[in-house]
């Protein structure tokens, strides 16, 4: 087809679709893009025109410029309505129109379809100005801007079926052009995602890449997150920390947003166990640029609506101010559970604000107010009633208004310790035990535990008391079993003396600690020295003198008796005859069996007290009372010997 055929047949469609729209009966068709009207370069597309069943033949037009590539569609897809591009170009772009031919009517022109080109132009930037979250019902007014002198710029609802925003751009001190947008009224019912472009009017089809996409956050009223960071709120420049945000609702994704900011970070949630899921958002290294305050939201893949917001979190940058706090603690940092402590912190140069941290803790820091004493400026922070939980390190910062977020160099550590503190499992309490009726183990101390540091010296004084409670408990034995052992001389002394002699019988001699010597030799003959075993605590009348070595052998030998009794028997027998000395070996046999029989009874029986005394002298005197006369047909009686028996 020759150059001037093309030329007569376009202009014939021009004619005839002007005088067509004109008197056009027809409904007008319906005129769209595939897969959209905004194409980035080089990328396919399809115009597609759709009237009446009827239609024989559909055309397409593009206004205020002749689009000479409609001419090489070929005829079969002209009468379906179809107009391919295999590579869209800036030649392509434009607004574009359509209508269809039946029998001999033509149909009224279709809505104008845009169709744009991007990407030819380098992108420009698209921020919040106040911020990209907001309430419910309000509006936001965004920035679209670019270094290069745009004359417009559009802003486009992704998702949306609408037609992009245009305004004229303007100058800018930061922007070789801008233009402000506003948006509104919100609702989080929908998501509003946006992107801008910047164009030049000479080509207003032809616009830039899009700018990075910027979403709206419309809080709803779903439950809200946590946020916590580790390993603290307090970080210097270049560490890492990372922010968590978390909810026991299952959210499918959160959101980050810092205050000020013109836009939030965004990330899919995890859930490391059911019901549960998280997302963590890491700063490193951290710069300056990073403090400010933080929060997150949370929402489901398959609903537009973000979840209430999580409290606020502070990321406070330190060493940024040069003056370094002193802290101190009042009384001392050694306090018992319960007591009040005062921490100071204080500063020769001007801070507004003191912050008091405290290591590992992710708590946000106590913040308080400074005043001005004694040429510096301070702070107090009070506790009260401490217990183990308020243990630990403490450092303490200072701000300024102008720029709260950024901190001075930290105060040096200063470490309190609270007793009944003890890191780690505590070890058994010691094995103490008291004389008396109950030999058991101490029951353990209920009291509070050393704190950690103290644990050496508190052992020491710890051991130094139980040895000092043992010595005094001692000592009060001893006092005791001397008080009841000079009782009982004084009683036996008293009892010495009421004795009631038999008729004849000599007075004993009295005797003092030492050994009394007597002028005759038949009474030195007669001296032996008796120790004594005590048994029963609870005295009776009679005492019972069982010898241990026998009278026959060696008078001077010493006699060995078992007091049974601490009441012992005024009189004994002397072995002065025969029968005498019978009897007293009887009573040697009988002891000895009544030794082994109280021997087997000790074995079975539980332990007693028992109270060993020695006594030192023992002297028998004895005399020979002449019998009364016996009556006749009587043997006559033996002399009886009677014996007197002084303790020393």
């Amino acid at each position: 087809m020759t150059p001037i055929l093309m030329v007569l047949i376009g202009l014939g469609v021009s004619l005839g679709s002007r005088n067509h729209m004109q008197a056009g009966t027809l409904p007008k068709p319906t005129l769209w893009a595939e897969p959209g009207s905004m194409i980035t370069q080089e990328s396919p597309v399809t115009l597609r025109c759709q009237g009446s069943l009827e239609a024989q033949e559909y055309h397409l037009y593009r206004e205020k410029k002749t689009a000479s590539w409609i001419t090489r569609i070929p005829q079969e897809h002209r009468k379906k309505g179809e107009f391919p591009i295999q590579s869209i170009a800036r030649e392509h772009a434009g607004q574009y129109r359509c209508q269809y031919q039946r029998r001999s009517h033509w149909s009224k022109l279709s809505d104008p379809l845009e169709l744009v080109m991007t990407g030819y132009y380098s992108k420009s930037t698209l921020s919040a100005l106040l911020s990209p979250v907001v309430t419910s019902g309000g509006n936001v007014t965004l920035q679209c801007g670019s270094q290069l002198a745009f004359d417009g710029f559009a802003l486009h609802n992704e998702g949306e079926n609408e037609h992009p925003q245009r305004l004229n751009s303007q100058l800018h001190a930061r922007w070789s052009s801008q233009a402000i947008f506003s948006v509104g009224p919100v609702s989080p019912s929908r998501r509003w995602m946006y992107r801008c472009y910047g164009y030049y009017f000479h080509s207003p089809y032809v616009w830039s890449s899009p700018s990075d996409l910027l979403e709206l956050l419309v809080p709803g009223v779903s439950e809200k997150p946590s946020l916590s960071v580790q390993p603290g709120p307090v970080v210097a420049p270049g560490e890492s920390l990372t922010l968590q945000c978390g909810s026991d609702v299952g959210y499918d994704r959160f959101a980050l947003y810092k205050e000020g900011e013109g836009d939030f970070l965004q990330c899919p949630g995890r859930q490391p166990q059911a019901g549960l899921s998280q997302a963590n958002f890491t700063l490193s290294p951290v710069r300056v640029s990073h403090r400010g305050r933080y929060r997150c939201y949370g929402a489901y893949n398959l609903s537009s609506e973000w979840s209430a917001s999580s409290d606020p979190l502070d990321i406070l940058i330190a060493e940024q101010i040069s003056a370094r706090p002193s802290l101190s603690v009042q009384p001392g940092p050694r306090v018992a559970s319960g007591e009040d402590v005062t921490l100071l912190c204080e500063s020769q140069w001007w801070m507004d604000t003191f912050l008091l941290t405290k290591e590992g803790a992710a708590d946000a820091p106590l913040r308080l107010r400074s005043k001005y004493q004694s040429d510096k400026y301070q702070a107090e922070f009070p506790m009260s009633s401490v217990t183990s939980a308020h243990a630990g390190t403490y450092r303490c910062y200072g701000s300024r208004s102008f720029s709260p977020h950024l901190l001075s160099h930290p105060s040096d550590p200063l470490e309190l310790m609270v007793s009944g503190f003890r890191q780690g499992p505590a070890p058994p309490p010691p094995l103490i035990l008291y004389p008396g009726p109950s030999r058991g183990p101490n029951p353990p101390p209920t009291g509070p535990t050393p704190t950690p540091g103290l644990g050496r010296n508190l052992g020491v004084v710890t051991g130094a008391s139980v040895a000092f409670i043992l010595l005094l408990l001692l000592l009060l034995l001893f006092l005791v079993l001397r008080h009841r052992r000079q009782g009982k001389r004084w009683t036996s002394t008293q009892r010495e003396a009421d004795f009631p002699h038999p008729a004849g019988a000599v007075e004993p001699e009295p005797t003092g600690r030492g050994l009394q010597r007597r002028s005759s030799p038949a009474a030195d003959t007669q001296e032996e020295t008796l120790y004594a075993a005590v048994k029963d605590t609870q005295p009776e009348d009679k005492v019972e003198l069982d010898t241990q070595s026998p009278h026959d052998e060696d008078p001077q030998a010493e006699t060995y008796a078992e007091v049974k009794h601490p009441r012992p028997k005024r009189e004994m027998v002397s072995p002065s005859s025969p029968l005498s000395r019978k009897f007293l070996d009887t009573m040697h046999k009988q002891a000895e069996e009544d030794r082994q029989m109280e021997s087997q009874a000790a074995a079975s029986e539980a332990p007693q007290d028992v109270t060993y005394a020695q006594l030192h002298t023992l002297t028998l005197r004895r005399k020979a009372t002449e019998p009364p006369s016996s009556q006749a047909g009587e043997p006559p009686a033996e002399p009886s010997v009677y014996a007197t028996l002084a303790f020393h």
